[in-house]
């Protein structure tokens, strides 16, 4: 049975259920999520419940499927995309692709308020991400609400309290979404909850999960691993902690002495810094797939940490055990476990990172998080693996961090991930030239000759970029936003719209075949340098949530051999500053002409390197990184 008085999130697989969970618990109310197919019967004594979106199409004979019986258990339920499908198809209603796909910010126009659209402006921007609609309503249900592309944008049976909205009410880019939810939750009238005191509530977490054991934690520097192994240290003492900092190769410009003077700072001194970049840069040799280098680079993590852990003394160095050329066999060996009454692996994974991988029973894969790599999900699955942060987002960690007294240089950091810029250098063997991927605009463009990956309707995209370019090259306009919106939503080929902001003409792209390399890790991160130095002299920090740099493996001149030589030119820069609070969605933030004047003439200087573009592209339809 379910908490009394809670509202359940039945998840079908998307991306939000735990974003959905997250802002009923906002708002007062306790929350809990269950898997789609929970029956009717353990729910009964729920006080609402929520149907999440989910990466499949209704009509699909193998789609993800509630338990019919929740319709007469008389409490209030709310379909969200999938969910409002859902609803729809099996209640009589009709379910069909759409017309038109809609990915993002969208015109939604109130028909009949009701009780969730009550008081509301009779026209709203929400944020949609599907490609079904409902053509047809179930016997009982009023048209609430509809969009261009979406006649049945929102329905309700007032009288049943069941009601329907294909648009993601819980994102923070949809206007009045909070409104609408917390109309909702009035009517369920469910159990108080109060979002203050995290760190006591995960501080008795942790000490039920680890008990008598000690946590050999991974930190990578950013606010995720920083706080867990901060709060590790505040709930255990360190005696029963070890830190250990990996330098990759593949972190920012002296970021291991940020580091290392950001922890002396706040007292803590059992951390442990290895020097393993060779040791990356040897496993990724001729790796050019990016799910392949996220495994490499997962397993290498891991490789490290047994290492340290055998030289350290730690749990007799039983750690997850891999091939030491695992650049060459990616293939991890089977893993031998550690003496449960020792020690556990401790990690600053938080859910994005999981609903990414495919965390939940219905989600799809978008990304392999370095986390979440075969050698540690066994670990997890045999409980040796203690994840702190593992149910909370990026706005909620901060909020503890503040509890925790971190300082607040540390706690509003620039997110970045555990892989490093061995995710923000696109690697390959040859120009991936796009077929039918042309979209007709007037301003003149070109298709780049590789790929991103992107996420669309709660699935997974990898499709192809298209760039803009202007006679005033680093001026951003509102047109430019709208392409950025509608051809990814309207060309299946595309994800993403750049604008390239270093020349005024398209040119002839020459691609230069390239893997990770020290030289191009040492590029990028010079490249990133540059870009945060600019954006803080401008006072941009605080307003931009993150701004990933990104190294393309083409330009206008030809390259080194392989991707051994980063300075014979041959390669671009995407910057991709956004705005966002939970990684969930995004916004492109436009950057003020003068200053992507100064960031691109300052990036054209660097030896290797082309051309410059901004990413103008929304989550979804692209997501934050590149890959």
């Amino acid at each position: 049975m379910v908490h009394p008085g809670s509202i359940v999130i039945l998840d079908f697989g998307g991306q939000y259920a735990h974003l959905i969970a997250n802002r009923v618990r906002r708002l007062g109310a306790y929350s809990e999520i269950r898997v789609a197919e929970t029956p009717a019967e353990e729910l009964k004594t729920a006080a609402g419940i929520i149907l999440s979106g989910g990466p499949q199409s209704v009509y699909d004979p193998n789609s993800p499927q509630a338990d019919r019986k929740i319709f007469d258990l008389n409490i209030p339920i709310l379909g969200l995309c999938y969910g409002h499908q859902w609803i729809a198809s099996v209640l009589g209603g009709r379910v069909a692709p759409g017309k038109t796909k809609e990915y993002g910010s969208t015109p939604l126009e109130v028909m009949k308020p009701g009780h969730l659209f009550k008081g509301l402006p009779k026209k709203f921007t929400v944020w949609m991400s599907h490609g079904d609609e409902v053509v047809e309503l179930p016997l009982g249900f009023d048209q609430s609400a509809a969009s261009f592309g979406c006649k049945y944008a929102a329905f309700a049976d007032e009288e049943r309290k069941i009601f329907g909205a294909q648009f993601h009410l819980e994102v923070t880019h949809t206007e009045h979404g909070m409104e609408i939810l917390e109309k909702f939750v009035m009517l369920c009238e469910p159990t108080p909850w109060s979002v203050e005191s995290f760190e006591e509530r995960i501080g008795n977490q942790i000490k039920k999960e680890v008990g008598q054991k000690k946590v050999f934690m991974l930190v990578s520097g950013g606010v995720d691993s920083t706080v867990a192994f901060t709060l590790l240290n505040k709930v255990l003492g360190a005696e029963r902690v070890v830190g250990l900092l990996v330098d990759t190769g593949l972190m920012r410009k002296n970021e291991v002495r940020m580091i290392q003077e950001a922890f002396k700072e706040l007292g803590i001194t059992n951390l442990h810094v290895e020097d393993a970049s060779e040791e990356f840069f040897r496993n990724l040799k001729d790796i050019y797939e990016p799910e392949q280098k996220r495994k490499i680079i997962g397993q290498t993590f891991l490789d490290v940490q047994r290492r340290v852990s055998e030289k350290m003394g730690l749990a007799g160095g039983q750690w997850p055990v891999a091939s030491s050329n695992a650049g060459k066999s990616h293939k991890p060996q089977a893993t031998s476990h550690v003496p449960s009454d020792q020690w556990l692996l401790g990690q600053g994974t938080i859910y994005p990172d999981t609903i990414e991988t495919g965390g939940t029973k219905h989600a799809d894969h978008i990304k392999t998080h370095h986390n979440r790599v075969d050698a540690v999900q066994k670990m997890i699955d045999a409980g040796l693996v203690i994840e702190p942060l593992k149910e909370l987002y990026k706005d909620e960690v901060r909020h503890l961090a503040e509890e925790l007294g971190l300082p607040h240089a540390l706690v509003w950091r620039h997110p970045f991930p555990g892989p490093g810029l061995g995710v923000r250098i696109l690697c390959a063997q040859k120009a991936d030239e796009a077929h039918h991927a042309d979209a007709p605009v007037h301003t003149p463009h070109a298709v780049l000759p590789v790929r991103s990956v992107g996420v669309q309707g709660d699935g997974r995209t990898y499709r192809h970029a298209l760039a803009l370019f202007s006679d005033r090259p680093c001026h951003i306009t509102d047109e430019h936003l709208r392409l950025a919106t509608t051809i990814p939503n309207t060309n299946p080929a595309l994800n993403r719209v750049l604008l390239c902001t270093s020349r005024p003409d398209v040119p002839v792209f020459t691609f230069t075949p390239g893997y990770l390399t020290r030289e191009r890790a040492d590029l990028l991160r010079e490249a990133d340098a540059i870009v945060h130095d600019e954006m803080t002299k401008a006072g941009l920090y605080e307003k931009i949530w993150q701004f990933p740099v990104v190294l393309l493996p083409f330009g206008t001149r030809s390259g080194g051999p392989t991707s051994a030589s980063a300075t014979a030119g041959g390669q671009s820069i995407v910057l991709r500053p956004i705005v966002s609070t939970d990684a969930m969605t995004a916004n492109a933030m436009p950057v003020p002409e003068k200053v992507l004047q100064v960031m691109t003439d300052r990036l054209c200087q660097l030896d290797g390197i082309d051309l410059v573009f901004m990413d103008l592209t929304n989550k979804p339809p692209a997501t934050i990184e590149w890959e």
